[in-house]
């Protein structure tokens, strides 16, 4: 279920040349698009692919309406013949491209889309908006994972970014290997387990504290997840487990040193009987912050801000770039910002154990197979209908595989090279 496919998300330029193709006759000459990074943010050593479950509905159903066409036709940025081409707008090309949950490398060709140029360039926008997002907040959350190691993380970051926009980071966190989100939207449509507690406000209405818990207790059993420092933390773990017993569920700690806190949360807890009660910290948790709690008596992380914002690095940096026409190779050459012409193939070479150590990419050809190498790209969309695609579960567990397979100092949070290198063959 898609909430909206807004044709109007398309950037005016991208009309622009719609428009002087059809005019032109270039409209329909057989085009190939990639999508790439030309480098990865500062400090990361992979990235993560994410967003295609999401983008295929959207190319589904992208049409223009009567009322966008109104409008376009009323601000005059498309003229009769134009208006006529997108009135009747449907993607009928093809597009290949990188897994969900697959890694990526500077040049990766993570998408391909090929068809007449008009049906591909209106697309850009869209498909650049979607996967910039979902990768951005996959590569951080998977960062976070990999320092949780092993401890789940629950996503509650939807008051910190736009509302659809939290819908879709939820579902790229779990991707990412996330346990859980608090947004409730994400569970009903993704089918992402949802799980939550209550904030300040609540025990700020009762009376006292035991007040505010006991409500809780009542409404939802000792299933649940009591928030204790509004107060004074050590109070609030007695006033817990007077309230609901040594067999609560767990607490949730929100602010303060957490290093310290949970070290004297967990002695409390279990001097109290409560020693299957779990911690749960939150409070601007990054891979960082996550990562010094490692040796601490946390059962699970909270993390919010950090996550819808991809944890620093709030876009992909991926591009579409026009790579082929009629079977031409074309490339940009402006400094800095040159491009390999030609359609892309890319493999993912390994050793006999699984580890990755290379990612070749090939223009207009096919890279030499050896025993161990994996064809990256598959096909998402032929003939403008679209193939059954991977489960989100499917998805979630082939990046984990993904993860096993990168070098162990791939994982590090350090500044560094990309994880493996990449190797790019020209056309010749």
């Amino acid at each position: 279920m898609t909430p909206f496919a807004p044709a109007l998300l398309t950037d005016q330029y991208e009309l622009t040349m719609v428009s002087a193709a059809l005019k032109d006759g270039t409209a329909n000459r057989r085009s190939v698009f990639e999508v790439f990074a030309r480098r990865l943010p500062t400090g990361r050593r992979y990235g993560v692919v994410a967003g295609q479950g999401r983008l295929m509905e959207l190319i589904r159903d992208f049409r223009f309406t009567a009322e966008d066409i109104a409008f376009l036709r009323g601000s005059g940025i498309v003229d009769e013949t134009a208006a006529a081409w997108l009135a009747d707008y449907r993607f009928t090309g093809d597009i290949d491209g990188y897994a969900e949950g697959e890694l990526f490398f500077p040049g990766s060709p993570i998408m391909t889309v090929s068809g007449g140029f008009a049906e591909c360039v209106v697309l850009e926008t869209l498909i650049l908006s979607v996967l910039n997002h979902d990768c951005a907040i996959a590569a951080g959350a998977a960062r976070m994972v990999t320092a949780a190691r092993g401890r789940p993380i629950i996503e509650m970051g939807s008051r910190r970014t736009h509302e659809e926009a939290a819908v879709a980071a939820a579902r790229a966190a779990y991707l990412a290997g996330f346990a859980s989100t608090s947004n409730l939207a994400a569970g009903g449509r993704y089918g992402i387990p949802t799980t939550g507690t209550s904030a300040h406000a609540f025990t700020l209405l009762h009376d006292d504290e035991p007040a505010a818990f006991a409500s809780q207790v009542a409404a939802l059993g000792k299933n649940t997840t009591l928030l204790v420092d509004t107060y004074d933390i050590a109070q609030g773990i007695r006033n817990a487990i007077a309230v609901a017993g040594p067999d609560l569920r767990a607490v949730r700690i929100d602010s303060g040193d957490l290093s310290v806190l949970a070290q004297h949360s967990r002695e409390l807890l279990d001097s109290l009987g409560a020693t299957e009660t779990k911690i749960i910290v939150s409070g601007d948790m990054d891979e960082y912050s996550i990562a010094t709690l490692a040796a601490e008596p946390v059962d699970m992380y909270g993390a919010g801000t950090a996550v819808v914002t991809g944890s620093g690095a709030p876009t992909a940096g991926l591009v579409y770039k026009l790579v082929e026409v009629e079977g031409r190779a074309v490339v940009k050459r402006s400094e800095n910002k040159a491009t390999v012409g030609g359609r892309k193939t890319a493999i993912r070479r390994h050793k006999p154990t699984g580890t990755a150590t290379e990612e070749i990419i090939v223009s207009q050809g096919v890279p030499d197979h050896v025993a161990n190498d994996r064809l990256l790209q598959r096909s998402f969309v032929v003939g403008g209908e679209i193939l059954t695609t991977p489960t989100l579960t499917e998805s979630r567990n082939h990046l984990r595989q993904c993860l096993i397979s990168i070098p162990w100092e791939g994982l590090k949070l350090s500044a560094g090279d990309p994880a493996i290198p990449v190797t790019v063959v020209p056309t010749s």
